[in-house]
């Protein structure tokens, strides 16, 4: 599968993180090295639960056992790959 931004996942979606893309307008140095100290790192496990109200922010993301509330923004850096169905 093709890699995507976290932030594009439908709500329930399991995915693997590929990398921290440092090419998204707005995201800095000091965002990425964030994401990756809360473990945002090549492929850990990740789920995007659900979105905020509307379909909107924040994005209820589950890392680990750790469940992180994320802006669209902070999402759009995380570059994951969807996990197939096999991989449980």
């Amino acid at each position: 599968m093709n890699a995507t931004p976290l932030a594009d996942l439908p709500d329930g979606s399991h995915a693997y993180v590929q990398r921290l893309r440092p090419d998204v307008p707005g995201a800095d140095a000091a965002l990425l090295r964030r994401l990756a100290e809360i473990g945002f790192v090549a492929g850990e496990p990740v789920q995007l639960l659900r979105r905020g109200p509307g379909g909107r922010e924040p994005l209820a993301v589950q890392i680990g056992d750790t469940l992180f509330a994320l802006r669209r923004l902070e999402a759009r850096c995380v570059e994951v790959v969807p996990a197939r169905a096999s991989d449980g």
